[in-house]
């Protein structure tokens, strides 16, 4: 039998950039390493046995999987996208699957995308990290998420010591250097959140709707928005479009070292999600209110889809002490991705 298959799919914050994705617009995560570990053990079974320590089970999936919804639907919630990154995959044979993690799961920084990213890893998928990212997307979509694809993008395809630029009107990329006279601090807010329950999907939908009278919110500008006579869809629109100015106004000051310039935009970007886009909490707003009026911090913002979750904040190099919170706080650093790193 083949040997045993192991990798790492790092997790990711982003920097600035929320809800962008979906709408062919701009985004700014980085990969960080923090990440979901997977050790596949090939064997002649029929079946995969898969195991996890952040969630104390074992299910068993046959490897003729259906990736229907409907058959997955079947699966305990956490085993649900590792069943349809199996079926769509297909791993040659049965064996063993043991995930670990050191990412707290519900916590906005991307576990089910870096544990998708590993699984295609072990699984042997290859290509490019958009032929990845694809295959992850189409597997958290059939899991029941209707993510974008920021999260598996930058999971497989970022570079250490970069943050990754994104447009998904074309899905270019461009690598950010990060500012090295600076710290990334991501803290916890101890609300857990997940896609499934929240309001994304809806979002998602108002979105859509926006997009049918004025065009993909990307690429729309301000004089746009004004054609929306619904006024909950125009806070939608407006978020979007003034997100991706702010996006690349952040990715110039923080390759120009002008982080001044970078954190405001990062603190107006997450006003933006809390009062256009409503996906913020009262947990976020007020740890985000309590970092930006510290004084060695530049700014800071919710990271990830909202309702819950962590907030990144960009600061002078030891302005925050990771240790004073009562919530998990993590200094990070962008490293690779998974698609970046050799096979085993």
């Amino acid at each position: 039998m083949p040997q045993v298959r192991r990798a790492t799919g790092p997790g990711r914050v982003n920097l600035i950039g929320d809800h962008t994705d979906y709408n062919l617009g701009l985004a700014l995560p980085m990969a960080i390493g923090l990440g979901v570990s997977i050790e596949f053990t090939p064997t002649d079974s029929s079946h995969l046995a898969v195991s996890s320590t952040a969630f104390g089970a074992t299910v068993e999936l046959p490897l003729d999987l259906s990736a229907d919804p409907d058959a997955l639907g079947a699966l305990e919630p956490w085993a649900r996208l590792v069943g349809a990154m199996a079926a769509l995959a297909r791993p040659t044979s049965g064996g063993t699957v043991h995930i670990d993690t050191t990412l707290p799961i519900g916590s906005g920084l991307a576990s089910s995308a870096a544990t998708a990213v590993a699984l295609a890893e072990v699984f042997g998928v290859t290509g490019p990290p958009e032929v990845i990212a694809r295959l992850c997307q189409e597997a958290e979509h059939r899991a029941g998420v209707p993510v974008g694809l920021m999260d598996p993008l930058v999971c497989a395809g970022g570079r250490r010591g970069h943050a990754l630029l994104i447009d998904f009107s074309t899905l270019g990329t461009e690598h950010v250097r990060m500012p090295t006279d600076a710290d990334i601090v991501v803290v916890d807010s101890g609300q857990r959140r997940t896609l499934r329950t929240s309001e994304y999907a809806a979002r998602v939908l108002e979105c859509e709707a926006a997009a049918a009278v004025i065009g993909p919110l990307g690429s729309a500008g301000e004089g746009d928005i004004v054609g929306l006579r619904d006024s909950l869809l125009r806070r939608r629109a407006r978020h979007v479009v003034s997100e991706c100015r702010r996006v690349r106004q952040c990715a110039i000051a923080l390759s120009e070292d002008d982080l001044s310039t970078a954190g405001a935009a990062m603190t107006e970007s997450h006003r933006s999600l809390s009062g256009d886009f409503d996906v913020s909490t009262p947990a976020l707003d007020s740890l985000v209110g309590e970092l930006v009026a510290r004084p060695d911090v530049f700014g800071a913002r919710m990271t990830g889809a909202g309702f819950g979750g962590c907030v990144v904040a960009l600061c002078r190099p030891g302005g925050i002490d990771v240790d004073e919170f009562p919530m998990p706080a993590w200094r990070v650093e962008a490293c690779d991705g998974t698609a970046s790193l050799p096979a085993g």
